[in-house]
């Protein structure tokens, strides 16, 4: 019984199919940017405030890690969506595996650590649901810049070779397209010696977005948002006031939501240049959208056509909508092909899907969707962020009541995704 007396609840959603959704909510600031820049503010001792940053578990657990290396972090109680930044006693330049093990994005401590105090203890990240995200990349651009680096009793081990004093600008190729990656670099690199230049750069908004508060921050950065970035490293970094781009994939999340259910729905400070391949493939489907001066709003009635994609880095569609726009092509006119090429293990949802009464065939890297006339409300259990969502938006148009589980993996990256589904008229709550 005691062992019974330390379990914590477990929440799960219950949602009634059938509504259509209607109105207009905000679109919170984007994990994947709000991530990094939080480590952005290890890079200077003067203090940072971001503005926009959504509450998610993924930034509690950023929060808690800077935090433990003694940097001042706090949420602005009056406004929520603020946070206060001070790295100027930060004391303690490790990441431990207690606080890494929970989320990948811990490594992106690694370049400001390294670039600020010529020293980091990181630990290696633990397994990943939906595949193998290697930070080898990391390491060897690193390297290039003149760190030294061991991995040692499951930790990355690094320091300024030769005794230098700060890292010396290098050109960095890698191997493939690594948002993270490109990201480490780029804020390492405007703390280094001389001009750093990356080839093979990852272009999505959310690095455009990093780059842009560096430069608030005093950083010399040209070609953010294409395939080449050069960085004319600078002694020392000030602080800054920056608000987090909007969340591109919680916008095509909500845009896949709507076009599945039917509706009428503003998402207000949504940015539709953000999501031209994703919006081309909703157009095509049938669904009405438009950008306006105050966000994204799309149209949507009846089944919609089915639309074969394939996902490819930014700008191409990506791989952190597959799962959300499978959920609409499952209850689609007609049959689509979608091929995932990013990561091996990404169609962990489709099992899921099927008990809802999808039809949906898998050949390694290839689903076969056939389109049904209607899905039929079940239990069904989310295994990672993304197939979280499509799970959400399976439910939002089954017959009956479905109850998605483990829906803290949905938590990891969406702020209050059932609270804005309510306001738009959705059935859906949060129970124990």
């Amino acid at each position: 019984m005691v062992g019974a007396a330390r379990l914590k609840p477990v929440d799960k959603l219950l949602i009634r199919g059938g509504r259509t959704l209607h109105g207009q909510i905000k679109v919170s600031g984007a994990k994947n940017a709000a991530l990094p820049e939080l480590c952005a503010a290890l890079l200077t001792d003067q203090p940072v405030q971001l503005d926009n940053v959504p509450r998610l578990q993924d930034v509690a657990t950023m929060l808690k890690l800077i935090g433990h290396m003694g940097v001042r972090a706090e949420r602005d109680p009056e406004h929520p969506t603020r946070v206060r930044l001070d790295a100027s006693a930060l004391n303690r330049p490790e990441a431990p595996y207690e606080l890494v093990k929970t989320m990948r994005a811990s490594v992106l401590a690694l370049g400001p650590l390294l670039a600020r105090f010529g020293q980091a203890r990181v630990s290696l990240p633990g397994g990943c649901a939906i595949g193998s995200r290697p930070v080898d990349q990391h390491i060897k651009g690193l390297q290039a810049m003149g760190a030294e680096i061991s991995v040692e009793h499951g930790y990355m081990l690094a320091k300024l070779a030769g005794g230098a004093s700060r890292l010396k600008g290098a050109r960095i190729t890698t191997d493939m397209v690594t948002v993270t990656g490109t990201e480490n670099f780029l804020m390492a690199a405007s703390l280094a010696q001389g001009e750093t230049v990356l080839e093979n750069a990852a272009q999505e908004p959310e690095i455009s977005d990093l780059a842009e508060m560096l430069i608030q921050m005093g950083a010399r950065i040209q070609g953010h948002g294409t395939s080449r970035i050069r960085i004319q490293g600078v002694e020392r970094l000030g602080g800054c006031t920056h608000q987090v781009v909007a969340d591109r994939i919680e916008a095509g999340t909500f845009l896949c939501a709507v076009a599945a259910a039917g509706g009428d729905v503003l998402l207000q400070q949504g940015r539709a240049d953000h999501l031209d391949a994703v919006i081309e493939k909703l157009q095509a489907a049938g669904a009405l959208i438009s950008a306006t001066e105050h966000g994204i709003r799309i149209q949507a009635s009846g089944r919609l056509k089915a639309q074969s994609f394939r996902t490819t880095e930014y700008p191409g569609f990506p791989t952190d909508m597959q799962a959300q726009f499978m959920a609409l092509n499952v209850i689609a006119h007609g049959s689509s092909k979608v091929t995932e090429t990013i990561f091996e293990n990404r169609y962990m949802h489709v099992n899921e899907m099927t008990r809802l009464g999808a039809n949906i065939q898998v050949e390694g890297k290839v689903a076969l969707v056939e389109g049904v006339a209607q899905l039929s409300g079940a239990t069904v259990m989310a295994t990672d962020l993304r197939a979280s969502a499509s799970l959400v938006i399976a439910g939002l148009v089954a017959e009956g009541e479905t109850t998605v589980e483990r829906i803290y993996h949905l938590d990891r990256g969406y702020d209050q995704m059932e609270t804005k589904l309510r306001s738009l008229g959705a059935d859906i709550e949060r129970i124990q």
